[in-house]
């Protein structure tokens, strides 16, 4: 392939900014077509866009002859479906995050695009980041001694909409936690080592929607470091951040906030800037367009992402039971 041409499943918000541009901005790549079921909403996408194509109908994307990967940016409850769809129609996919609604699914993924010899990308797009990069190599050069346990903490207030598909398990798998601490937990596994062990509790403290508004866990990595983490979206502030504890120091970074990485060592504080790219997701897509090219690797996979899908749902077994 020497231009990777796209199509969108799910024009919608993630792709305004995050994502969509990212596709027609990466080198070697171009956006053919977008899809929403609203049709009117997709052909605005496409006009504001400089896209050529839209449609309200999946198929003509997954099966549109200058389509040669598909990008899916629907709710998670689809994820699955189109996937499946996408690797019987013999194209790569890049699928959005969560993976899909449980593990189950995610290996169900897997297994469909390994059986056609095909990439299966997921959307963990902070893995492209130059934030985590530069994290990554602080702990990778011993900045903190050696790493001996992880913290992440996430709070929000609680949301008063209850109609909200976000909060509606039957199409985000789960709540917020699903939704936001897949992003925490998988550059968990990237910066540290996959998780192999974890359990969790989750509750509703709040009785605004069905879904859990409390996820706690703790889980140990491969590579020997304990792990904590809280996802409290019933709290009276808002923040996110992971906190690494080394033998030596401490290193603090925000998981979705653009700020500054706070290294603390020998008494001292040092600030470091490594901020966003105005498209958060077009570092990754670049790496996917370079692997579909052969000249690269995206680090993204299937498999990664069904690891995060893994340790998310020990932590939701209490509240949901088996997924």
């Amino acid at each position: 392939m020497q231009t990777i041409k796209w199509g969108i499943i799910g024009c919608g918000d993630v792709c305004e900014v995050k994502s969509g541009p990212g596709f027609y901005k990466a080198d070697h790549s171009e956006l053919v077509i977008v899809m929403r079921r609203d049709g009117e909403k997709a052909a605005d996408f496409a006009k504001r866009h400089g896209i050529s194509q839209s449609t309200s109908n999946a198929d003509e994307v997954i099966h549109h002859p200058d389509v040669n990967a598909v990008y899916i940016a629907t709710p998670p409850s689809s994820h699955c479906d189109y996937a499946l769809r996408v690797a019987e129609a013999g194209k790569p996919c890049y699928v959005e995050t969560p993976m899909a609604m449980n593990h189950r699914e995610c290996v169900q993924m897997v297994e469909a695009f390994k059986a056609k010899n095909l990439p299966l990308f997921v959307a963990y797009y902070r893995r492209g980041l130059p934030r985590f990069l530069k994290v990554r190599e602080l702990l990778r050069e011993g900045a903190i001694g050696t790493l001996t346990s992880v913290h992440i903490v996430q709070y929000g207030k609680l949301d008063t909409n209850p109609n909200n598909w976000r909060f509606d398990p039957s199409i985000a798998g789960a709540g917020k936690f699903l939704d936001l601490a897949s992003h925490g937990i998988d550059i968990l596994d990237f910066l540290v080592s996959p998780i192999t062990r974890a359990s969790g509790y989750a509750l509703n403290t709040g009785g605004t929607y069905e879904a859990e508004d409390v996820t706690t866990a703790a889980f140990e990595f491969e590579s020997g470091v304990a792990g904590t983490g809280i996802w409290n979206f019933h709290a009276d502030h808002a923040d996110n951040r992971i906190t690494f504890t080394g033998s030596e120091g401490e290193i603090q970074t925000p998981v979705f906030a653009d700020t500054d990485i706070i290294l603390k060592r020998n008494g001292k504080e040092e600030h470091i800037a490594a901020p966003n790219p105005p498209h958060v997701q077009q570092p990754l897509i670049q790496t996917i367009v370079n692997e579909l090219r052969g000249e690269g690797q995206c680090v993204s996979t299937g498999e990664t992402g069904a690891r995060a899908s893994w340790v998310m749902d020990q932590c939701l077994i209490t509240y949901y039971g088996e997924r």
